[in-house]
């Protein structure tokens, strides 16, 4: 999976949660530039965020990653 389609996994997640990226990433303490360096500038997340994402959005990292269409496997 490429970072523009984790992105837009995980804005699909928020607004199916009524969750604002804003508080996603304030809650998993990430910095605001998050979303923009993960589509724009093509930098890899860190495990720990994705690991913070998954938990927060309460789904496996390897659904964040589109190695599964069921978010609860390996979770």
């Amino acid at each position: 999976m490429n970072n523009v389609q984790l992105a837009n996994t995980i804005k699909l997640l928020c607004k199916s949660k009524k969750i604002t990226i804003k508080s996603l990433l304030e809650s998993c303490k990430i910095n605001r530039n998050f979303m923009y360096d993960l589509e724009k500038k093509a930098q890899a997340p860190s495990s720990d965020k994705l690991e913070a994402i998954a938990d927060y959005l309460d789904c496996s990292v390897d659904y964040l990653l589109g190695r599964t269409d069921n978010p609860e496997v390996n979770k």
